[in-house]
């Protein structure tokens, strides 16, 4: 492996980071916002938990416009500087409004990092290492998961009730740093190779091309990709995990180390998929982890049918965490960006990408929702019930790519 190559990988992948920390640092501001403004379920779901979701599908949908025409480093040094306003604005909120607005441009800034971050790592990487790299996205992603639940916890006393607005500012230190970094890597070889080329001609060709016919079966497996990644719970397990462990029973600081257990075991599983990524393939690390789904979800149902202990549902929690660590959460960056074309890669990516964010905002909107009016068992029976589904699309649908050089997987998709 490249040791240049690689620095750059690690660099980029710190966008993972970023919107793995933004995203679920809600989780310690949730509870503190709500008391200081009040809101109403609905508002809160809509405006304070999922707005930021909302924020990166519309990052995702116009992420392929600077990712294409800028350049891929463009889009990245871009998506730094979203984050940066995103959080100081949302810490100097003085308003569920202006908190709302400012949110939704982290959003903006993890929609388009989504695109341009996958997009980079792939193309500069070699086929038989793409795996490898390309999860390393994936790992920062559970790390900003982590250091949010342990930033949290640690910041939960250090301002009194303003402590949610150090939790909130935190991502903008982090984003400044990436940005610094990020200017010193180069543009990817294969968007500069295109770049001579007009861009409009290419704009419109990529369109035209992804949703031709051509592409069909790419965009139906990206499709049930994503979707059976969000309805399996994740994000309303990681967005609401302090609170599912409140009504298991925990105290509410017992809950916030719940979150830095689950933010644990994600990294470390998370670790494991990278290892196990190029060896036993994509499709392996899908059946694993969808096994792991079903056994995870069916036991913290019957925990909280049964009225068992808050550790045993917080250790199945942690069960499913594992599951979908080393199964879609290793997986989907990954091959999302190896099964489109180059000159459609960006397009395909906002594609998935846009497709994801749409359905978290949906678990998470309605999570607010359906945690308070619809008992605890039943939404994690009906994740399970998704999950067998998963199974099934593995099993019948699923192609594995590792080791095929992109160029190869373009004849074969095409």
């Amino acid at each position: 492996m490249d040791r240049r190559t690689f620095r750059r990988v690690l660099i980029v992948s710190l966008t993972g980071l970023l919107s793995g920390f933004d995203s679920i640092v809600i989780s310690g501001i949730n509870l503190s916002v709500r008391q200081i403004w009040t809101t109403s379920d609905w508002f809160h779901g809509t405006f304070i938990v999922s707005i930021a979701l909302w924020g990166a599908v519309a990052g995702a949908w116009i992420g392929g416009y600077p990712t294409e025409h800028w350049g891929r480093k463009a889009a990245l040094l871009l998506t730094g500087a979203l984050f940066i306003t995103a959080s100081l604005g949302t810490a100097l909120s003085v308003s569920p409004y202006m908190f709302s607005a400012f949110r939704f441009i982290g959003g903006l800034a993890a929609g388009i990092g989504a695109i341009a971050a996958p997009t980079y790592i792939a193309e500069i990487s070699d086929a038989k290492d793409r795996g490898k790299m390309g999860i390393l996205f994936q790992i920062n992603l559970v790390s900003g998961i982590l250091l949010a639940y342990i930033s949290n916890y640690l910041l939960s006393d250090l301002g009194g009730s303003d402590d949610w607005r150090f939790m909130a500012g935190a991502t903008g230190l982090i984003a400044f740093i990436y940005i610094l970094l990020a200017a010193g890597i180069p543009e990817s070889p294969r968007w500069s190779m295109r770049a001579k080329k007009s861009v409009m001609q290419k704009e419109e060709y990529a369109k035209a091309g992804l949703f031709s016919g051509k592409y069909s079966r790419v965009l139906l497996i990206t499709l049930l990709m994503v979707f059976f990644n969000q309805f399996s719970g994740i994000s309303f397990v990681l967005f609401y995990a302090p609170q599912i462990l409140k009504q298991a029973g925990l105290e509410m600081s017992q809950s916030l180390l719940g979150g830095v257990f689950i933010g644990v075991v994600n990294l470390l599983a998370t670790l494991a998929g990278r290892y196990f990524i190029d060896r036993a393939g994509r499709r392996q690390l899908m059946l694993a982890g969808s096994a792991g789904y079903i056994l995870g979800l069916s036991m913290i149902a019957w925990g909280f049918y049964a009225g068992l202990s808050a550790w045993f549902v917080l250790s199945f929690m942690l069960v499913f965490i594992c599951s979908h660590a080393i199964g879609q959460g290793a997986v989907i960056w990954v091959f999302v960006a190896e099964i489109f074309p180059t000159r459609m890669r960006a397009f395909g990516q906002a594609w998935g990408s846009g497709l994801l964010h749409v359905f978290a905002g949906l678990t998470t909107l309605f999570g607010t929702v359906l945690i308070h009016r619809v008992e605890t068992w039943i939404l994690f029976a009906g994740f399970d019930l998704l999950m067998v589904l998963q199974l099934l699309f593995v099993v019948l649908l699923m192609p594995e790519t590792k080791g095929v050089s992109l160029e190869k997987l373009e004849n074969q998709f095409s």
